[in-house]
């Protein structure tokens, strides 16, 4: 594997994972409503892309504009797979060792959220009743389910780094000419 492949990959994983732990701690000491804010998972996607971006573009740059699909993918699955792996752990000392108790105030305001939405979409009562139950019987901050969560999150960055590395990758030199 190319070097700046792995340096760029490495190094970007590990911006994204502590911007990842920065919002998750700013959330945490400002308010923890926060974390059922829907703008708030938009303007984390927007702040993911933006790094991811710069990444590739970095790389590319260093790579001399010589950057095929393979290498571009390669580079933004080792950062995303580098941030998850931070973030996720974070989350699990946080929310399991650290302060066990934010974990159940978040799953209430998340009901909270949850019946509020359904409430504004007249959603039948029996439809709200189900939602409450299988939410309180469910433990997201639970280490089995960060790390569930976890293999969903790179199956989607998995994604997302193939449509990247589409965009990004370099132009085959027969296909220059014309």
């Amino acid at each position: 594997m190319n070097e700046i492949i792995k340096k760029n990959g490495i190094t970007f994983g590990i911006v994204t994972g502590l911007v990842s732990v920065l919002i998750t701690t700013l959330i945490y000491i400002i308010d923890l409503k926060l974390f059922t804010a829907w703008w708030l998972g938009v303007l984390n996607i927007i702040i993911y892309i933006s790094i991811g971006v710069f990444l590739l573009v970095k790389t590319k740059k260093e790579l001399h504009g010589v950057f095929p699909f393979k290498d571009a993918f390669t580079t933004y699955f080792i950062s995303a797979v580098v941030g998850i792996i931070i973030s996720v752990a974070f989350n699990i000392i946080l929310f399991n060792f650290i302060d066990p108790g934010a974990k159940e105030t978040i799953k209430e305001l998340t009901i909270k959220f949850a019946v509020e939405m359904m409430e504004k979409f007249d959603a039948p009562k029996d439809a709200i009743n189900q939602a409450i139950k299988d939410m309180q019987a469910n433990d997201q901050f639970s280490i089995g389910q960060l790390l569930k969560g976890s293999v969903f999150s790179i199956l989607f960055s998995a994604i997302f780094g193939l449509i990247l590395a589409a965009i990004f990758k370099s132009k085959s030199p027969s296909s220059q000419g014309l």
